[in-house]
């Protein structure tokens, strides 16, 4: 029997409610738990610590260690809850992986790095103007990742009258 390359789906996590509702998506979208054709990759982007004591000022070097231990404890929890998602569906092949520095430009070298065939992320619903200065991932990502790129975005609750 010949062996069938699985397609590596690639998803970006954050704490966000939009990543997490990503994730579940392509599990419950992409991914059959049964004899799978697919191979999950799990990719966390942390902040490095010194964008967070940037505006500190003198001092900042002694909370580095702090910083640096809440930032590493806030992305455990993080790919924990990503794993438990896959758990619950079954899902037994991923890998997870938690990389430092801008999310686009570590999501895009994930996908070479692992050779995906899809990068998922989620749609922060940021403004016009949160994101010109903030930067779209999934935009960026489009544009750059060499893989399809699909932006799920988490619907929105609708009141009923």
């Amino acid at each position: 029997m010949a062996h069938v390359k699985k397609k590596v789906v690639l998803v970006g996590v954050n704490s966000s409610i939009a990543s997490l509702y990503s994730l579940e998506w392509t599990l419950d979208h992409l991914i059959v738990p049964i004899e799978s054709q697919f191979k999950i990759v799990l990719v966390h982007v942390k902040t490095p610590a010194m964008s967070v004591l940037r505006f500190a000022g003198p001092g900042a070097g002694d909370m580095h260690t702090m910083v640096e231990a809440n930032l590493r404890k806030s992305a455990a929890a993080i790919m924990d809850r990503a794993k438990e998602l896959c758990q619950k569906r079954s899902i037994s092949d991923y890998v997870v992986e938690v990389g430092e520095g801008d999310a686009r430009n570590v999501l895009c070298q994930a996908v070479e790095k692992h050779r995906a065939d899809i990068l998922v992320v989620g749609s922060q619903g940021y403004g016009k103007l949160k994101r010109t200065i903030l930067g779209s991932v999934s935009d960026y990502c489009a544009h750059h990742a060499h893989c399809s790129v699909l932006v799920i975005k988490k619907p929105k609750l609708t009141k009923k009258h």
